[in-house]
């Protein structure tokens, strides 16, 4: 993981916050287009390598709009589920690694679309299914054994969930053709380098980053940074791409990194003043 520490401290700061926030948007402009203007998608948006290369270049970012539903019921219930999927995931690893967990994935679904086209000469339409898939693979190997409710009835962890849908990708992948093993493989290679063939991949599970920041906060000296966060005490000297703002709900001089500035409580007097004692009284 040094190479997306090396990356963070360079592009840290171009990352985009709240980065599942804009993908749900897009999900729903396209949920939109499916219903309103049929084959619009598949005419202009859809990545259809064949179009990439005579000069459609739109299609390498436009095709991510397709909604992972197109049932209007099922919509609201699936749009909710992922926002919560990829913010939980932000908080975890940080806005810059799940920005560059979600570029792969979209690099590695154009990469499959241009392999099946000039290599194996199949013109596949790739949607965002399995980049969903990707996402939600990455949150089951961060919080395992939270809990997923079937139908709203029944509770199933989220690594049992994981390894049920994983083995079908892994059977589909060895019992098909060509295609399928170029579409699995590749448009999950994202999760395959963060997590498979990364040793360290531990150290970026929730109770791993918390034990680490509760030893560096024990073990750090006066520090002497400008800005710390008052809810994690991130500093602008552990995370220097990371910007600081000063909530202006607080009372007080409350200062808060991006990840806590919308999320936190907010800080009032009252709730800091104790009543005072009459010492007069006990005399």
């Amino acid at each position: 993981m040094r190479f997306f520490q090396k990356l963070e401290r360079k592009f840290g700061r171009y990352a985009i916050h709240n980065l599942m926030y804009y993908i749900i948007v897009l999900y729903l402009i396209g949920l939109g287009i499916v219903y309103l203007a049929p084959g619009f998608y598949t005419m202009y948006l859809s990545l259809d390598a064949a179009m990439i290369l005579r000069g459609q270049i739109w299609r390498i970012f436009t095709f991510i709009i397709y909604p992972p539903t197109t049932s209007l019921f099922f919509a609201v219930f699936v749009f909710l589920l992922y926002y919560s999927l990829g913010r939980s995931l932000e908080r975890v690893w940080g806005a810059f690694r799940f920005n560059v967990y979600i570029l792969m994935g979209i690099l590695f679904h154009v990469a499959a679309a241009l392999v099946l086209y000039l290599v194996f000469h199949e013109r596949v339409l790739l949607t965002t299914t399995y980049l969903n898939a990707s996402v939600f693979f990455a949150y089951a190997v961060s919080f395992p054994d939270d809990t997923f409710f079937i139908y709203f009835v029944l509770p199933v962890k989220a690594k049992w969930l994981a390894a049920f849908e994983g083995f079908f990708y892994v059977l589909m992948f060895f019992t098909g053709g060509v295609r399928t093993k170029v579409e699995i493989g590749m448009t999950m290679a994202n999760f395959l380098i963060f997590f498979l063939m990364t040793r360290n991949y531990r150290r970026i599970s929730p109770r791993e980053i918390k034990r680490r920041r509760d030893f560096q906060v024990q073990m750090r000296p006066v520090s002497r940074a400008r800005h710390t966060c008052a809810v994690c005490g991130r500093t602008d000297e552990d995370s220097p791409g990371m910007e600081f703002r000063y909530c202006s709900k607080c009372e007080g001089n409350y200062e808060y990194c991006m990840d806590h500035l919308y999320t936190h409580k907010h800080v009032k007097k009252s709730d800091l003043e104790q009543t005072p004692q009459n010492t007069d009284s006990q005399r």
